[in-house]
């Protein structure tokens, strides 16, 4: 048996059952814990039609570990052994601060998915930094995104001077930056995907990101709850920017329309947000005509729902909520199923499939 297969039977036959009689924040933190204590397992080489090329990085393949679960960078080397393409860390903040009062994550288990009002818990960015730089010494073997948001106390004026503070303080540590301007859970922060708001947001990124002689890519991470003249205001605001990408999406508050009934407020996310992702997906994609890359995030559970999701316009995808639920070897069952459904298709990498839907 391979290490990752050990490890997941570990967790599927013992674990499991231990974490769920827990509060989920709790049994997140001990998960976390342990993913950190684990040896480096160097995972098999990945299928080479799994890799695909973007903002000139090479990626193994194109399932990333969402934002959220590892916010402030402490099982990296955990990622890779799990067999991901890419980690997106965070969300980061300049400063230390605690997040919203718990409890503030729910388990919503019949329906496969997760609720949060967390606030952006973070040790905050001095704390993140020689982590990632210690990891980065050690020679690392995926890319790393880090996820960036403002503190919670911080004024509206000072929202843009947040962003480009973690960006000077560790964009040299990212292989891209994902600016996050969607999370529900932080007073006013939606506000920010207005088209007026974001090109003045990215006015003040780019002369920090481009400022090195290698740019780092800078991506945007949108509400799955726009309206589409809202969505396609932003893709024409991205296109006329110039950002890197888009990530689509963050937690929906909508519950009755995606067969959620529940009291606990906050973010919603995974098995129910699975269409509605991949409708923004196709939306983004035809309405820039695929010129923007896209990053799917949503109820990915499976095989097929990444590659509908990459069907449907996403170069990569990330989940997050189905590692808690279905284990994790779930990352090597999708990469085993993904390379099945390209070579059945007649596709001979990832990037032929991008889109074929639209």
């Amino acid at each position: 048996m391979s290490a990752v297969s050990i490890i997941d039977a570990i967790y599927r036959h013992l674990l499991q059952r231990y974490l769920f009689a827990r509060d989920a924040e709790r049994a997140h933190r001990m998960t976390l814990r342990m993913l950190a204590a684990l040896p480096a397992f160097t995972p098999p080489r990945d299928r080479p039609e799994l890799g695909i090329k973007l903002w000139g990085i090479d990626f193994p393949n194109p399932i990333g570990l969402a934002a959220g679960m590892d916010k402030d960078a402490v099982a990296i080397g955990g990622w890779v052994t799990l067999g991901f393409g890419f980690a997106e860390l965070g969300t980061i903040t300049p400063r230390a601060q605690p997040g919203n009062d718990p409890p503030r994550v729910w388990r919503v288990p019949e329906r496969r998915a997760l609720i949060n009002r967390l606030g952006f818990p973070s040790e905050g960015m001095e704390a993140v930094a020689p982590r990632i730089e210690r990891i980065r010494k050690a020679g690392i073997s995926i890319p790393l995104a880090l996820n960036f948001g403002p503190n919670s106390d911080t004024p509206p004026e000072g929202i843009a001077a947040d962003y480009t503070a973690l960006i000077e303080r560790l964009g040299r540590l990212a292989d891209f930056i994902v600016i996050n301007v969607s999370s529900p859970n932080t007073p006013g922060l939606r506000n920010w995907q207005s088209p007026k708001k974001i090109g003045e947001l990215f006015e003040a990124i780019r002369e920090h990101a481009g400022a090195s002689p290698r740019p780092t890519p800078v991506l945007v991470k949108i509400s799955p709850d726009l309206e589409r003249n809202e969505l396609f205001r932003i893709c024409e605001t991205a296109l006329a920017l110039g950002v890197d990408g888009i990530v689509a999406c963050n937690t929906t508050v909508v519950r009755e329309a995606v067969g959620v009934s529940s009291p606990h407020p906050g973010g919603l996310s995974g098995r129910p947000i699975l269409i509605r992702t991949r409708e923004l997906i196709r939306d983004i994609y035809t309405h820039t005509r695929g010129q923007i890359p896209i990053i799917g995030v949503g109820g990915i559970s499976s095989a097929e729902d990444a590659w509908l999701d990459i069907r449907a316009g996403a170069s990569l995808v990330e989940l997050y909520t189905a590692l808690i639920y279905e284990g994790p070897g779930l990352i090597v069952r999708i990469k085993s199923g993904l390379a099945d459904l390209l070579r059945r298709g007649g596709f001979r990498s990832i990037s032929e499939a991008v889109g074929i839907d639209r």
